[in-house]
């Protein structure tokens, strides 16, 4: 018998600001269905977050529901990446952007734009 390493899925997940944030964007654009995080290879670090808003979902999307009017997709492939995030939405003087917090990410770059997983 051999030993098997199972990761559960727990998703990603939005708070109440990300929520009211991407609600607001979806009612300026009706023909949008909700936001998809993504990841793609960059940066110092090796990866970097996208944020993009979807008009036609794609095969590979994994949807989460974090509110009754907001859906939330993840490509397939990215899941192992951003399993466990968190999406928050933050105003720092008078920019205001996505956060992460992503229990898989073991290093960020010094100017925060990219991470590393292991």
């Amino acid at each position: 018998m051999t030993a098997q390493s199972v990761t559960p899925i727990t998703g990603v997940t939005m708070t109440l600001e990300a929520i009211e944030h991407t609600r607001r964007q979806i009612a300026k654009n009706p023909q949008v269905a909700g936001i998809r995080l993504a990841v793609k290879k960059s940066g110092c670090s090796g990866y970097k977050y996208e944020v993009q808003w979807v008009e036609e979902p794609e095969s590979v999307d994994l949807v989460y529901q974090p509110a009754e009017d907001v859906k939330l997709f993840v490509r397939h492939n990215d899941l192992p990446i951003v399993n466990g995030t968190e999406i928050g939405f933050i105003r720092e003087g008078l920019n205001a952007m996505f956060a992460f917090r992503n229990p898989n990410a073991t290093a960020e770059c010094g100017c925060g734009e990219s991470f590393a997983v292991s």
